[in-house]
């Protein structure tokens, strides 16, 4: 059983400055980010820092920080400064990986040198090219955001400290735009990786772009960009391809929702609860709550880790319908992430939406594998 932590999303502001249409915080079924503070309070940020500081000391392996949001730099240059500054005292850079999840718009030269000094790498969210990111990501009067999104990872791209600070980019798959020129736009933003997300979705409202639970309208789109990728003589990093190709020849995976791990995951929202992991917020109003909602002013954050609530949660992580269970390919696919199996009907015991998906891209791993006669030591 898990008791020990993984990863904490810290949601350092609870609001942002986009409106994108399909995230799984302000567009979902929950609605309790409005009862939140917009922004971490002095006695929150006290908070946190003395109770990771204090799992630390709990646990012999460290754990990844990650500053979550909404827009987690809404928070403001001073407060994050502060928050990072306590939790670097204690905490070093090694073994406690401290990022950030941001869509690059309030990035500014002050940001990037403390980041630098204080190791704090720097995701951006882009879904490519204008034509890809304005089908979402567009501010509260409806305008595009690519152009301030562009200028923010020029400025993080021409820092001197950028091969340290620019951990790649982050987007989500838009399956009518051609992945060669998603793809072939990020590399020429000179990311030094790039990883993918599925669009949210389960058995009762199917993601966008998917007709049906049989149809793989996702599945080509990533088998499209897996040849690219293979066949780039110079390639970027796709770290969710790379995963999945680890997983085929025998390694673990990085990330929850593949292969056969099981990862330690919390989340501090910014008046300072304790939740599950928020993507199962998607699925219905109050999923990612703990049954007795606990604070980081009073619970120490071990004390939920052993809990069996936890391990509860923690266990959802693997599949339980029987397809699943059954199938060959379990091993590398992992059953999808929970928020992809829920059904009002069954909770989570469905396969994921994306189970032919899944089926597909593992398919065509195999075949690219053999066609270009990869082995484990060229993927570690």
């Amino acid at each position: 059983m898990i008791a020990h932590l993984d990863t904490v999303l810290i949601k350092t502001a609870s609001r942002c400055n986009l409106d994108c249409s399909y995230c799984y915080v302000y567009q979902s079924n929950d609605t309790s980010w409005k009862q939140q503070p917009k922004k971490m309070s002095f006695e929150t940020i006290d908070n946190v820092c003395h109770s990771l500081i204090e799992q630390s000391k709990k646990q012999k392996k460290g754990f990844a920080i990650v500053f979550h949001g909404g827009e987690p730099l809404l928070l403001g240059y001073e407060k994050i400064k502060l928050l990072i500054s306590k939790l670097r005292s204690k905490l070093d850079f090694k073994n406690y990986p401290i990022g950030i999840q941001t869509n690059g718009i309030l990035l500014t030269p002050d940001f990037l040198d403390f980041f630098s000094k204080a190791k704090v790498s720097i995701s951006v969210s882009l879904d490519g090219t204008q034509t890809a990111n304005d089908i979402a990501r567009i501010d509260h009067l409806g305008r595009s955001s690519f152009k301030d999104t562009i200028k923010g990872i020029k400025l993080l791209e021409s820092h001197i400290d950028s091969k340290f600070l620019f951990a790649g980019t982050l987007s989500v798959i838009q399956p009518t735009i051609s992945p060669l020129k998603i793809y072939t736009f990020l590399k020429g933003l000179n990311t030094p990786s790039m990883d993918f997300l599925l669009q949210d979705g389960n058995h009762d409202r199917l993601p966008i772009g998917k007709k049906s639970f049989d149809s793989v309208e996702y599945g080509e789109w990533i088998t499209e960009l897996l040849e690219i990728y293979l066949s780039d003589p110079k390639p970027v990093k796709i770290r969710f391809i790379d995963d999945l190709i680890k997983l085929y020849l025998g390694g673990t995976s990085i990330k929850e929702g593949r292969g056969e791990e099981t990862f330690g995951i919390l989340i501090i929202e910014t008046n300072g609860e304790i939740r599950k992991n928020d993507t199962l917020r998607t699925s219905f109003d109050g999923a990612d709550f703990f049954q007795v909602r606990k604070n980081i002013s009073s619970t120490p954050l071990s004390e939920i880790l052993e809990s069996n609530e936890f391990h509860a949660s923690s266990k959802l992580q693997f599949p339980t319908a029987q397809k699943c269970i059954d199938c060959s390919l379990l091993k590398v696919c992992g059953g999808g992430m929970p928020l992809y199996r829920w059904s009002s009907i069954n909770g989570y015991d469905n396969p994921s939406v994306y189970c032919h998906d899944h089926q597909l891209i593992i398919e065509k791993i195999e075949k690219m594998l053999k066609k270009h006669q990869i082995n484990i030591t060229q993927t570690e």
